[in-house]
């Protein structure tokens, strides 16, 4: 049995139990408890769940105010195709940007290996690729604990010194009216990477699409290309004002 039908038969015993012990994951595998190690392990670095002592408990999608960990998990195989989609568009040589939506943190796994620079206010972006192939850039600024990124005046001054071939960047809502978000700090930071970026790659799942949240800081204008899994139909009004759809099939 290969990781990827583990790592399915594991999220099915968190879901039914709540949580999974290394040993009975070993005998009703047949692995090596080494081996049932490094897979919740792995799943952990992904979000998908807490490692405990002995095992590993469920990542709760109900917890308010998420946690960076809960939120990074939920919906994973849809943000995982997103980010597989967009890692394709990503070459040895480039600089990127990457902020600190829950998605694009997803990007990580999928560019470990490539010979780029990645500029970034993600803790948890800096922390997944840190001893990799990628060289690292760090935006200073204010801490957002709640967000695990860095964020405010600073932040947005320190990306303005730097330009990027591609970002990568994630939206509370997009639709034909624009661009959304839930804070100004999120939008202020977000509107710095796109204005530095030769092109920006929005990347969200089918809830993004049509979603127009309170706060609308941008033209549609802004951006050049969306990776989602959306059905085509819901995307014609972005796509007529000249935005590429990148689409993905879960």
């Amino acid at each position: 049995m290969n990781f990827q039908k583990r790592k399915q038969k594991i999220f099915d015993e968190l879901n039914k139990h709540g949580e999974v012990d290394i040993k009975k994951l070993a005998s009703d595998f047949n692995i090596s408890e080494i081996t049932a190690r490094r897979d919740l392990n792995q799943m952990a670095t992904d979000g998908m769940l807490y490692r405990t002592h002995g095992g590993a408990v469920k990542v709760n999608p109900l917890e308010k105010p998420h946690s960076f960990a809960n939120k990074a998990a939920q919906n994973y195989e849809v943000k995982d195709a997103i980010c597989r989609k967009a890692a394709t568009q990503i070459n040895d040589g480039d600089i990127i940007f990457m902020d600190c939506g829950s998605t694009v943190f997803r990007l990580c796994q999928f560019i470990k290996n490539k010979k780029i620079k990645v500029i970034t206010n993600s803790l948890p972006v800096i922390y997944e690729l840190q001893d990799c192939a990628v060289s690292l850039n760090v935006i200073g600024g204010e801490l957002d604990k709640e967000r695990q990124a860095v964020h405010g005046t600073t932040a947005n001054e320190h990306i303005l010194k730097y330009r990027a071939n591609k970002a990568f960047l994630g939206v509370d809502g997009i639709s034909e009216n624009g661009l959304f978000a839930n804070s100004e700090n999120e939008a202020a930071i977000t509107t710095a990477y796109a204005s530095n970026s030769a092109y920006t790659y929005i990347l969200c799942d089918a809830g993004k699409i049509g979603k127009e949240t309170y706060l609308k800081f941008a033209g549609l204008d802004l951006i050049n290309a969306v990776i989602t899994n959306a059905d085509v139909n819901e995307l014609k009004g972005i796509e007529e004002q000249g935005v590429a759809i990148l689409s993905v099939k879960v």
